[in-house]
């Protein structure tokens, strides 16, 4: 079984994953898995009220998560790269990933690996640092299996160079919420 194979098995199972991004290892499910968020969530120690980031490989695997695709020019300036925009959220948008808000915070990453994992899956993934609550992320797979133990799946592979988490905006408003 290859790789990619046995971290889909998992994910299907319920399974919460750790895997490289573009500045640390994020911990990931499948999003409209209920229990793996909720144990994604119980693990890190986060508040459901947050909300959750959902990251890609490319367009098709978020694209049903949008209200309304914004057009293609606009999304080229931040996509692929380590740009989350809070985009108005359809309806399948499962509630346990939005939080109290009424956006839908996404990604198509330029992390090479992060960005091979969804498309190998065929799906887009909840991306939020691994670590817990209030606490650094782990920057590297020993970390990770030393936070987290069996309780989790490691990927192996490489952090980012990118010093600070993806940069989050409204992409309506230009707001940003985290430079």
């Amino acid at each position: 079984m290859s790789l990619f194979e046995k971290i889909r098995r998992h994910l299907d199972s319920g399974g919460v994953i750790a895997y490289p991004t573009e500045s640390c290892y994020g911990l990931g499910c499948i999003p409209e898995n209920h229990d793996a968020v909720k144990s994604l969530l119980k693990l890190k120690k986060r508040k459901k009220s947050k909300g959750l980031i959902l990251i890609a490989g490319n367009m098709r695997e978020i694209r049903k998560y949008m209200k309304h695709v914004p057009e293609k020019e606009i999304l080229k300036e931040y996509w692929p790269g380590p740009n989350t925009l809070l985009i108005g959220a359809s309806r399948h948008v499962p509630p346990w990933i939005k939080g109290k808000h009424e956006k839908v915070a996404l990604r198509v990453t330029a992390h090479r690996d992060a960005a091979r994992l969804c498309n190998a899956i065929g799906c887009a993934l909840v991306s939020t640092s691994a670590n817990f609550a209030g606490q650094k992320p782990a920057k590297s797979f020993r970390e990770c299996i030393s936070r987290f133990g069996d309780r989790i799946l490691v990927v192996p592979g490489r952090v980012g160079k990118r010093k600070n988490p993806s940069t989050i905006m409204d992409l309506e408003s230009g707001r940003i919420y985290r430079p």
